[in-house]
């Protein structure tokens, strides 16, 4: 546990109290006072279940909330607070292929903030850096000591959204360059489709979380202050879309993949087709000399043998131009034109 007091006309942030002295800084609304509460081991957990229950008198239902981690995110107004649930991503963890997320828990005051987490936060890291350098963000309030983590925990998910669209134009690439079906390429499809599931449906919900504290719906979150919560539901808002995208995209790869493999397969059955259409005639010359007729003509003929193997590769030639002609094969891609190429005349 952490403790963070920002004092009236005080010029640096104090740090290093105890749960005992946590009452009468409360006490004096002119303090400011950030409580970081880790929850790692039972004895940190015990010691968050104390703080929340006893010294900050929370609401039971909260305190069982905040002390899971597998909620979704949401928030709760109180007549002095407002309890509220976000996800940040995990850096080291997180991929386009395996999207994983831990929960931020907190509390908003009229003179502090709480946040509660089990796994370590970049974003909480960031500000407790800030505020031991500068006292200015915990200067401007409660409220805006919340935008700051708030802000940095949402831009962590750039980066992420960045890989989700360098891996769907790879996938792309892959998938209009398969020679034949891929369970290899299907199945990242699959990963990358629940990836971008999970990240829609977190960031949607984080977004009404936003939304609700940047429109003036708390009273602990004052107008002046609105403007930054704006900003950064602005910021999820561009994720949520990306992420709407994304799933359209995916879903259109799957779509492709399957067309790609059903051409394939077209492409193998026209080729059997044209074999089969060129074997037929031959099939056909080859049963009429078969029948063992006395009167039959060129039966007994010094060069009839090659004349029919001759009459069969005319044939095979002449069949092998017509599908030429016809289209039907020996056609590559590369000579249909391309649009922005073909020429105008005027």
């Amino acid at each position: 546990m952490e403790i963070f007091v920002l004092r009236k006309d005080s010029k640096n942030v104090e740090e290093g109290f105890s749960r005992e002295e946590m009452t009468d800084l409360l006490a004096d609304e002119t303090n400011l006072v950030w409580v970081d509460l880790r929850g790692d081991s039972p004895e940190e957990l015990e010691m968050a279940k104390d703080v929340l229950a006893n010294v900050f008198k929370f609401h039971y239902l909260t305190i069982e909330d905040c002390l899971e981690t597998r909620n979704q995110p949401k928030i709760e107004g109180f007549p002095d607070y407002i309890y509220f649930i976000v996800h940040g991503v995990k850096p080291d963890e997180t991929t386009s292929t395996n999207f994983v997320t831990k929960e931020l828990d907190g509390y908003l005051g009229k003179n502090y903030v709480i946040t509660f987490h089990v796994e370590k936060f970049q974003s909480i890291k960031i500000v407790k850096s800030q505020v031991r350098t500068s006292p200015f963000a915990m200067k401007r309030g409660p409220a805006y000591l919340l935008h700051q983590i708030l802000d940095r925990l949402v831009d962590l998910y750039m980066p992420v959204v960045d890989d989700f669209d360098n891996t769907i134009s790879v996938l792309e690439e892959r998938v209009f360059g398969m020679k034949k079906s891929s369970n290899v390429v299907l199945a990242e499809i699959m990963d990358v489709r629940r990836s971008v599931a999970r990240l829609k449906r977190i960031s949607s919900r984080q977004l009404d979380v936003m939304y609700r504290m940047s429109h003036g719906e708390f009273p602990q979150i004052p107008e002046p202050v609105l403007p930054f919560f704006r900003d950064v539901h602005d910021h999820l808002l561009r994720i949520s879309d990306l992420a709407e995208s994304y799933r359209d995209l995916v879903g259109g790869l799957f779509e492709i993949h399957f067309a790609v493999v059903s051409n394939k397969t077209n492409e193998i059955m026209k080729t059997l087709a044209v074999l089969s259409a060129i074997i037929l005639p031959l099939s056909l010359l080859a049963g009429i000399y078969g029948m063992n007729f006395e009167n039959m003509p060129e039966l007994k003929s010094e060069h009839g043998y090659w004349v029919t193997l001759g009459a069969m590769g005319i044939i095979t030639l002449v069949l092998l131009w017509y599908f030429w002609r016809r289209g039907w094969i020996f056609q590559s891609s590369d000579d249909t034109p391309t649009i922005g190429n073909t020429s105008k005349k005027d």
